[in-house]
């Protein structure tokens, strides 16, 4: 039987199909090791994910996948960010996550990082932060912002979303707040590597043309792990964040 997280709703299409295995299943089992919070920084590095923002994260979107231009107009563009917190515990690499509360309007009980979006005057950076400290009490005196990943869109709500990726030295003491969020836990990466923990669906719809898919459908990730299932955009980054700690490229098409 499935799991899912709270009270979410998964819109699965009826004609969805099975999708590929993720780049860390085609690989020789050695190449698939402990991963350390070294080896994350240096696979952002490698990628030139480290350091700032190299432009606008929208623009960046937009250039990545043209048939945004026509799904979501610049003028109903929604800016957010998430922080994407990592921490060390016995040479492991884990991630900070959190189930949305069960009452909120949108995206209840599903899997997220912390999030939200900008406030006016605000940029990417102190959003995230912003809304770590509220959602989970995080002491961001704790926190150094190393890098970012791919901005993303979430079609539902039309947001930009882009990923803040932050250290916290040693395990964060969190508090959830209740208004907006119904458990935090951690998973190491090593977990969402694990056979049957990750999987691909191909789904269509006639609202969301895929520009680079020759049958019209695009990408579900899916992580089955912690009790949880990890799916959307939350799922898409950690996709993301996997490969390049293991110095792959991340191909979503």
């Amino acid at each position: 039987m499935e799991r899912t997280g709270g009270d979410q709703q998964i819109p699965r299409p009826v004609d969805w199909m099975p999708g590929r295995k993720p780049g860390w299943e085609l690989t020789e089992p050695e190449v698939v090791r402990p991963i350390s919070l070294a080896s994350v920084l240096q696979g952002l590095a490698e990628a030139g994910h480290l350091g700032p923002l190299p432009s606008d994260p929208v623009e960046m979107a937009r250039r990545r996948d043209p048939v945004l231009d026509t799904l979501v107009p610049r003028e109903a563009t929604r800016r957010s960010a998430v922080l994407c917190t990592l921490f060390e515990e016995e040479g492991h690499a884990r991630v900070l996550l959190t189930r949305r509360a069960s009452h909120l309007r949108t995206h209840k009980g599903e899997v997220a990082f912390p999030g939200g979006r900008l406030d006016e005057g605000e940029d990417e950076v102190g959003a995230a932060l912003r809304e770590a400290m509220e959602e989970v009490a995080l002491d961001l005196g704790k926190v150094d912002v190393v890098g970012w990943l791919s901005p993303l869109v979430t079609l539902a709500s039309g947001s930009f979303i882009t990923p803040i990726v932050a250290v916290h030295s040693g395990r964060p003491d969190t508090v959830a707040s209740p208004d907006e969020v119904e458990r935090v836990f951690d998973v190491s990466l090593e977990d969402l590597l694990l056979p049957g923990v990750f999987r691909e669906e191909r789904w269509k719809r006639g609202d969301r043309p895929a520009a680079k898919s020759a049958d019209g459908s695009f990408p579900i990730f899916f992580f089955e792990t912690a009790g949880e299932t990890i799916w959307g955009a939350t799922a898409r980054i950690l996709y993301e964040l996997c490969h390049l700690a293991l110095g792959m490229e991340s191909v979503v098409a």
